[in-house]
C-alpha cells in the first residue's frame, strides 16, 4: 500500500534579509535530498477515484514480459489528480551485472526530450519572439529557398525524385513543431540515404546542433510545407530555433529555464559519471524476441562520454520517470507546478490541440492528429484504446513513454530500454491497465 504523503513543494521561499547564509544553504541542500530521494506526492489510489486491486495488475503484467525476457527491466508511474498512486520498478536495470531495477533509474528517453524542447520554444513564444506562422529563415538563413522533390504519384520510395520544384510557402515554426515541413527524414521519401549521410554519417567529434540542422536544409523537401505529416528531427531545428533566439546552448536553456526550475535534477543531455549506478542498459531483440546486450550502462555509452557539445533537441536525454512526471504534471496544471509556472493555461490549451486537421498520423495510428509537441487523441474508438478526446502523448525509440488525460487528470509513464521495440504491446498494455483502475464517476473538469 502507498503512504499518503503531504505533496512536496520545490519553489524557494523567500528568505528574510536577517536569516544566515548557512541555513539558507541547508535548507536548500534538503531540499534537493528530497527532490533526489523521490518524495513524490502519493495518496491511496480511492482517494482519487482508483483501485489499488486493479492498478497491482499493472506489476503482474511487466512481470511477464521480464519472465519472457523481452524487457530486462521497466518502471511505471500512474498519477491521478496531481497524486501518484503507483510506482513500480520490475526487473532489472542491467541484467548482465544482476543490477535490480529501481524507481530512479535512468533512462534514454530519446522523442520524449521532443516535447520538453516544444515547450521551450513556447516559452519564447509567451516572451513575444516570435509567432507560430513566422518563417523559419527570418533566423535560420539556410531555410530561404527550398525546394520540393515531386515523386511519381503513389510511390512512396523512388531512387531519385522526378524533379526539384520551389515550395508552395515558406517553413514556419508551426510546420516544425507539427512535423509538416516535409523535412527529409530516414523513415519517408526519396532523400533517405542523404539525409542519414548529412546527419549520423556527418557527426565527429565537434558537430554541434546547428551543424546538423545546417545539413538538413540542403537537402530537398519530401513534401510541401504543411501538405503531410512525416516524423523525423524536425524538433531539431526547434531546438537550434531555441539556441538562436535565446543566445544560450539548448543545454542551458533546459537546465536554466525548466529542469531547474522544476527540480527535474536527473534530466541531462550527458549523464554525469557520478549517476552511472542508476543509468540503464539497453537491449535489442533476438530472431525470438528474447534480449541481448545492445549497449552498456557505462562511462563509454555516447549519452556520457564527452565532448559534450551535441545537444541533440530531437531525442538526446536522459531521465527518470519521477522527472518526467514532474514534467507532465507541470502540463496537466496548465503550465504551473508547485509555484513554477513555464508556460501560460492558454499555452498549453494551444499546443495539446490537433493542428492538423485530418492528416494522418501514420506512426501512431488512426483516431490521432498532432499538436505542438504532441500526437492528439481526436477520435477515441478508431484508436481502439481507452482514452479521452483530447489526451496527449508520445514516447521514444527506446520504449520509453507517456500520456497525459486532462479529462481524468490522470498521467502515465512508461520507462524501458529496448530498441526495437514494435512486436510487444508493453506501451499499449499499460495504457488500459491504468485506464481499467479508474473506479469513480465521469471526472469533471474544473472551470
Amino acid at each position: 500500500m502507498h503512504t499518503i504523503l503531504q505533496p512536496f513543494h520545490s519553489h524557494r521561499p523567500s528568505a528574510p534579509s536577517y536569516r544566515s547564509a548557512w541555513v539558507l544553504v541547508a535548507w536548500l541542500a534538503t531540499t534537493a535530498q528530497l527532490v533526489h530521494a523521490q518524495d513524490l506526492p502519493r495518496v491511496e489510489p480511492e482517494l482519487v477515484g482508483m483501485s489499488a486491486e486493479r492498478l497491482a495488475r499493472i506489476d503482474t503484467a511487466m512481470q511477464r514480459y521480464v519472465d519472457r525476457r523481452e524487457v530486462a527491466g521497466v518502471v511505471t508511474l500512474v498519477a491521478r489528480r496531481g497524486r501518484v498512486v503507483h510506482m513500480s520498478a520490475i526487473g532489472h536495470r542491467d541484467a548482465e551485472a544482476a543490477s535490480t531495477m529501481t524507481t530512479d533509474a535512468i533512462f534514454r528517453i530519446a522523442s520524449m526530450t521532443k516535447p520538453i524542447t516544444s515547450v521551450a520554444a513556447m516559452m519564447l513564444f509567451e516572451e513575444g519572439h516570435f509567432l507560430l506562422s513566422d518563417p523559419i529563415a527570418k533566423w535560420l538563413p539556410e531555410f530561404k529557398d527550398v525546394k520540393v522533390a515531386e515523386f511519381t504519384a503513389g510511390v512512396e520510395r523512388t531512387p531519385t525524385p522526378q524533379k526539384l520544384v520551389p515550395a508552395d510557402g515558406p517553413i514556419t515554426i508551426r510546420h516544425l513543431l507539427t512535423h509538416t515541413a516535409g523535412l527529409a527524414n530516414e523513415y519517408r521519401g526519396a532523400n533517405q540515404k542523404e539525409y542519414l549521410d548529412k546527419t549520423r554519417g556527418a557527426m565527429t567529434p565537434t558537430t554541434t546542433l546547428g551543424d546538423t540542422v545546417r545539413g538538413m536544409a540542403e537537402l530537398p523537401l519530401n513534401h510541401q510545407p504543411g501538405a503531410e505529416w512525416q516524423y523525423g528531427r524536425a524538433t531539431d531545428v526547434v531546438g537550434r530555433l531555441v539556441e538562436v533566439i535565446s543566445g544560450r546552448s539548448l543545454d542551458e536553456f533546459f537546465r536554466e529555464r525548466i529542469c531547474g526550475p522544476l527540480a527535474m535534477n536527473d534530466t541531462h543531455f550527458y549523464l554525469p559519471e557520478s549517476k552511472l549506478d542508476r543509468f540503464t542498459a539497453v537491449y535489442a531483440p533476438d530472431e525470438q524476441g528474447r534480449i541481448q546486450l545492445s549497449e552498456a550502462p557505462n562511462a563509454e555509452s555516447r549519452f556520457v562520454k564527452e565532448p559534450h557539445i551535441y545537444f541533440m533537441a530531437a531525442g538526446g536525454l536522459v531521465s527518470t520517470a519521477a522527472d518526467y512526471w514532474r514534467f507532465s504534471q507541470m502540463l496537466l496544471n496548465g503550465g504551473e507546478l508547485d509555484g513554477v509556472r513555464l508556460l501560460g493555461r492558454k499555452t498549453v490549451e494551444l499546443m495539446t490541440t490537433n493542428h492538423i486537421g485530418e492528416l494522418p498520423v501514420w506512426l501512431v495510428g488512426p483516431g490521432f492528429g498532432f499538436g505542438l509537441g504532441f500526437a492528439v487523441v481526436r477520435d477515441v474508438g478508431a484508436t481502439a484504446q481507452p482514452w479521452s478526446v483530447g489526451t496527449y502523448t508520445w514516447g521514444g525509440v527506446f520504449c520509453t513513454y507517456f500520456w497525459i488525460d486532462p479529462q481524468e487528470e490522470l498521467i502515465g509513464i512508461l520507462m524501458a530500454q529496448v530498441r526495437p521495440y514494435a512486436h510487444l504491446n508493453i506501451r499499449q498494455e499499460l495504457v488500459v491497465l491504468a485506464n481499467q483502475a479508474i473506479v469513480d464517476q465521469r471526472a469533471t473538469l474544473s472551470p
